[in-house]
C-alpha cells in the first residue's frame, strides 16, 4: 500500500477486496492475489501497478464485487477506510457486496470467506438478506446468477455447511 501510494501521482481511492480485505481483517493468512479496484482511479495507477507486481512478486487483479453482481445502492459509505498514505484513500470495497459476490460463486472458499465476515462482525444475517433483496433487481444484467442459488448459499453459511455446488 505504502509503494503504490509513493508510485502513483495525485489522489484516489483503491477498493482493496477478497483476500486483500481477508488478509487485512486477519481470517486469512495468505492470498492468491490482490484485488484492487479505484474510483477515482489515481494518476500513474497502471504504470505503478505493471512496477510493482514484479519488484514485490505480487500477483494484482483488477476486480471488484460489481464486475460480478449488482452494485449496492450506498457501496461506498459503507466501504470501511483502511488507511490514507500519501493522498491515496485505502478503503474495503462494502462488505456487503464483497459477501454477495462470493455467495454468487458458492466455492467452499467463498462461502468460508462469508462465514468470517460474519464471523468478524463485518457484516450481519439480516444485512445479507437485505442485500439479496436490493440486488434482485439488478440481476438480469448477470444471466449467470439465480435469486433462488444465492439465498441457497447464503442459507449453507448460515447452516454452517462449507461445501457449495462447485465443491461437490
Amino acid at each position: 500500500m505504502r509503494a503504490f501510494s509513493r508510485a502513483v501521482r495525485g489522489r484516489g481511492t483503491v477498493y482493496l477486496t477478497g483476500g486483500a480485505s481477508a488478509l487485512l481483517v486477519g481470517w486469512r493468512a495468505s492470498t492468491n492475489d490482490i484485488d484492487l479496484s479505484f474510483d477515482p482511479e489515481p494518476a500513474g495507477t497502471f504504470e505503478a501497478i505493471a512496477r510493482l507486481k514484479n519488484e514485490l512478486d505480487l500477483n494484482v487483479e483488477l476486480a471488484a464485487p460489481d464486475h460480478f453482481v449488482p452494485r449496492l445502492q450506498g457501496w461506498e459509505d459503507r466501504s470501511p477506510l483502511v488507511e490514507v498514505i500519501d493522498g491515496i484513500e485505502w478503503r474495503h470495497y462494502d462488505f456487503r457486496t464483497q459477501a454477495l459476490s462470493k455467495l454468487a460463486r458458492a466455492a467452499a472458499r467463498d462461502l468460508g470467506d462469508v462465514r468470517a465476515m460474519l464471523e468478524h462482525g463485518l457484516v450481519d444475517e439480516d444485512a445479507l438478506r437485505r442485500a439479496l433483496v436490493e440486488a434482485r433487481p439488478g440481476l438480469a444484467r448477470f444471466p449467470r446468477l439465480e435469486p433462488e442459488a444465492l439465498e441457497a448459499a447464503l442459507a449453507r453459511v448460515l447452516e454452517g455447511s462449507s461445501t457449495g455446488p462447485e465443491d461437490e
